[in-house]
């Protein structure tokens, strides 16, 4: 119990209290995503997400967009396991030689139609690790990128800004 008390002590309060301004924001943001996806698709937007060698920054903020106050599944995005149930392939990360194949074989496996999103300055144009000896291509040169999500992560917030962006085209 003293050891509890001790960090609580020492860190500090790490939580941040969201305005209602912002709950309202993501509320009514989130009921048109889901209309435009409903429009669309008439279901969920079903997305595989593929990680080709992130920091796991991107990744964190696409577990908080599933959080219970964004909770992007009651707008209907639903983050599938299979490339066989996906619509769409989120790609984090720039693309290492180690993830070249296992990308283009997710892709594959996807049906059709099928679009790819990218999240993050990384998976864009692989950010830090642009002349690193592991990379390789963007992802764009690989796959037909139709999204591009901006940010170094960026927020969830951005992500449904951006998916709403793009399906209102």
């Amino acid at each position: 119990m003293r050891y509890i008390l001790k960090n609580r002590i020492l860190k500090g309060i790490v939580t941040r209290h969201i305005e209602p301004e912002s709950l309202r924001e993501i509320e009514s943001r989130g009921v048109e995503l889901k209309a435009f996806i409903q429009k669309k698709f008439g279901r969920s937007l079903h997305i595989r997400e593929v990680d080709t060698g992130s920091c796991g920054a991107c990744e964190s903020e696409i577990i908080s967009a599933n959080n219970p106050i964004y909770d992007l599944q009651r707008f209907g995005v639903n983050f599938v396991a299979s490339p066989r149930h996906a619509d769409a392939l989120l790609v984090t990360g720039p693309v290492s030689r180690n993830m070249f194949i296992a990308l283009k074989k997710t892709y594959e496996a996807m049906p059709e139609p099928k679009f790819v999103i990218t999240l993050g300055d990384c998976a864009l144009d692989a950010g830090e690790f642009k002349d690193s000896y592991y990379t390789e291509k963007q992802v764009k040169e690989i796959l037909p990128v139709v999204l591009h999500i901006p940010g170094c992560p960026p927020s969830p917030t951005v992500i449904i800004k951006s998916l709403l962006a793009f399906l209102r085209e």
